[in-house]
Parts: structure tokens; sequence; C-alpha cells
């Protein structure tokens, strides 16, 4: 595979990259600001707060004495904090930390007290985490939470469908069960008969009334997963798959069972796209998809969700609750990442499953190019990834640095000066070897 297969022509090419930037910018901000803001706060100077890297372009100096800076080349970004050797802070300017008084000494990241030094470095990585929470939790308020009875909002147009739902029903059952909040909706879906009509008892203008409607999930494109088969065919949301090699799908379900068993041979899916027939060709890719329990099984998959044939009708969602959904979604993450790479690790899964830099400019590219609230929400995924890896007990890395700080703490003094630069040496041979691993996978990966 080459890399052109990435980036099939020059406008993709700029909107991948453009994407890239804007998702990597957010991200790095934050985490910078995060050790900036809480150094500050510990009596800790910032000489440089610097977004990107190389020659700076624009800079001004506040009112504290740092500079803040754009440089030309956004690929990261750092907070130079005074008595710092470099940008990397890995040590002291020993000639500038000499001539300091004590009170200066204060001010650096060096001679702070061990508390501060601490919570300046893990600042970084929790507002990642701080930023992805406040990302998932203003979707959540934005968009509302399902009423319980649910309701239906709208009803979506599915060609050549029955439409037997109407905006203000209240769903009392479906097929003869009754109808749970939509948080508990899949256990009803996977009993449901697989027709493309179902009856549904409903609440319409105070009346109890049986109504015949489509499915509540047909074969009806929800979204479109990033580096998908899906994708790359060119499905789009709202989408709908009539057929596959000829045989109808009435359901969503049963277009998942065609793919799952189909071993992965080539598919042909006849959709109606805005009422105008089309016929797509794909291949199913094998998947590693993570499980309640923790841990991962392989799939054939083609990458769509499926999409509730009415929208539901929502209700406010308070600020509390909003926080928490955000904070679960974090944990979530946090959770199938570090079980996806102990299953790596162990061989369960491909380390295929690794991406490098190529594959997430890509998929930040297909994720802006399917909406503003899709890239918001791929930034928050990004953030709570940075911020999870930041926190690795790696040196170089935050979770180094943070390992160096808990030696102090129980030897009472720091790593030796060999030490330390013999152990960053090492954990950024270790970086590297990780990036050259995951720039592999994206050039050589199926």
């Amino acid at each position: 595979m080459d890399l052109i297969s990435f980036l099939p022509d020059f406008g993709n090419l700029a909107f991948t990259i453009l994407a890239f930037i804007v998702a990597l910018t957010v991200i790095v901000a934050v985490h910078e600001y995060g050790h900036y803001i809480v150094g500050r706060w510990s009596g800790i100077k910032a000489d440089v707060f610097s977004i990107g890297m190389g020659p700076v372009l624009f800079a001004r100096t506040d009112k504290h004495g740092t500079q803040w800076q754009v440089a030309a080349f956004p690929i990261g970004g750092y907070v130079k904090f005074s008595g710092d050797a470099n940008a990397a802070s890995g040590g002291a300017d020993e000639a500038v930390m000499a001539e300091m008084s004590d009170e200066d000494r204060r001010h650096t990241m060096h001679g702070a007290p061990l508390w501060a030094r601490a919570a300046t470095v893990a600042a970084g990585p929790i507002f990642n985490f701080i930023l992805s929470i406040l990302i998932f939790a203003g979707l959540v308020m934005s968009s509302g939470v399902a009423r319980d009875p649910l309701a239906v909002k709208a009803v979506k147009d599915v060609p050549g469908m029955e439409q037997g739902l109407r905006a203000g029903d209240e769903v009392l059952s479906i097929a003869g069960f009754e109808t749970p909040p939509l948080t508990e909706f899949y256990t009803v879906i996977e009993k449901l008969p697989e027709t493309a009509l179902i009856d549904y008892r409903v609440k319409r203008d105070g009346q109890d009334l049986t109504i015949t409607a489509t499915h509540p999930y047909p074969a009806l494109v929800g979204s479109v997963s990033p580096q998908s088969a899906a994708m790359a065919a060119g499905l789009q949301e709202g989408d709908f798959i009539q057929s596959v090699n000829g045989t109808p799908v009435p359901t969503f379900n049963s277009l998942r069972e065609i793919v799952v068993n189909g071993d992965g041979e080539e598919l042909s899916l006849g959709i109606l796209r805005d009422g105008s027939p089309l016929d797509v060709t794909l291949a199913p890719r094998r998947q590693d998809i993570p499980t309640g329990d923790g841990g991962f099984e392989t799939r054939w998959l083609i990458g769509i969700t499926s999409g509730l044939v009415f929208e539901p009708a929502t209700r406010p969602a308070g600020v509390w609750e909003s926080l928490k959904s955000g904070a679960d979604r974090v944990v979530y993450i946090i959770q199938s990442s570090l079980s996806g790479l102990w299953h790596m690790i162990t061989g369960a899964i491909s380390s295929c499953n690794l991406s490098g830099p190529i594959g997430i400019a890509q998929v930040s590219g297909q994720a802006a190019s399917q909406g503003a609230i899709t890239f918001v929400s791929f930034i928050a995924m990004l953030s709570t990834a940075i911020g999870m890896l930041n926190l690795f007990p790696i040196p170089i890395l935050d979770g180094g640095h943070l390992v160096f700080h808990a030696w102090e703490a129980v030897t009472g003094r720091p790593p030796s000066d060999k030490a330390l630069n013999i152990l960053l040496a090492i954990g950024l041979a270790l970086v590297v070897t990780l990036m050259v691993f995951g720039l592999t996978n994206d050039l050589f990966c199926p």
C-alpha cells in the first residue's frame, strides 16, 4: 500500500492536513495551557508559551513576563519554564540557575517544591481529560436526553416504506414488547421479527392505537465510520440499503448478519439515495471490537451504524447529568484503549489497530467531512487518548516525569543528572520507535 492511496487528490490532502492541524492545535494548546496555568498558580514562572515549533511567526509578552508565540510548524507546542535548559524541560540551565537568588529559584521548575512541580506536570494530561469531558457534556446538553417514556419528535423518510408513526406519538410497545428507555432499547430490538413493517402501540392525541410502520432499525445508514470500507466506497448518512447481492434486507440486523457471516467476500449493495437507485460494491474488513466484559472480538464489518427510523423526543439535560455522561465517556475510552493495547501486546488482537500520524490525520479529515459534531467528538476522543498516553511512565513523557518526582518523594532526592539523561534518551527512543511502528501500520496494514 502506498501513501497516495490515503490521499487520492490534492483537495482531500489539503482538507485532511487542515483538519489534523486544527485538531492537534486545540489539543496541544489545552495540554500546554494546563502546564502553564497550574505552574503559575504554583509559583513557577513561564518564559515561553509556544503553539507550534520552529521559527516564530508572532509573539507578544504579557504582564507576567511570558512570551506567547505562534511558530511556523504546527506539529506541537511547549511551555518553557524559568530555569529550563530547553523546551522539553528535561533539565536545568545550570549557568542561569547559579546566578539566581533563592527567591528567583523558587519560581523555576527546578527550584520549586516537589508538590508544585508534580502538579504542574500532571496538569497537562488532566486538562486534556477536562477538555474531553466538557466537549462530551456540551454535546449532551445541546442534543438533550431522550424522554422516558419514549416519544417521537420526527419521522425519517425511508423510501418506499410505510410511515405510520407521527410526530408526538408516545411509543408504548413494539411487536408486543413494552418499550424501555432508549438507553435499554437494544434489549427489545434483538427480540423483534426481521420484517420491514412491524406493529407499534402508541398513544396519540390521548388515544391508544395500534399502527403498522417501518421497523425501528431499517437498513438505513445512520453514520459512516472513518477508515472503513463504507467510507472508502462513498456511503453516506441517510442511504437506504435495500439489498445485498440481490437479497432484500428488511432490517439493519439482517444486513449485519450477511456482512458478519460473509467471511469478507465482496458485497454488492443496492441503495436508494435521495430517491435514486445506486449500486455500491465493497469488501468488509476484519476489525477487533471491544466487548462489554473488557475483551475483544473480531468481526467482519463495513463500518456503518444504524439509524433509528424516528428521532426521539428529548428533554433538557442538566449540567451535572451532562458532566457525568461526559466523564463516563472519557473513562470508557481510557478503559477500551488500555484493554486494546494489552490485547495487542499479548497478541490477542492485531497490532494494526495502532494508528500512526497518517492514520490519525486521515481520520481527522474524514471526521471533519461528516460535520462539526462528528469532528468535535473526534477531538474529544483524541484529547482523551493523548492525555492517557502522556501519563504512561515513559521518560520524556509527563508520566515519566511524575515517576521521577515519585522517586524524589520516596528517596528525598531527585535522580542524578547522569541517570536522568540516560532515562530521557531511552524514553525518546521508545517514543520514536512507537511512532515509526504506527507509521508502518499506516502504510502497510490493510
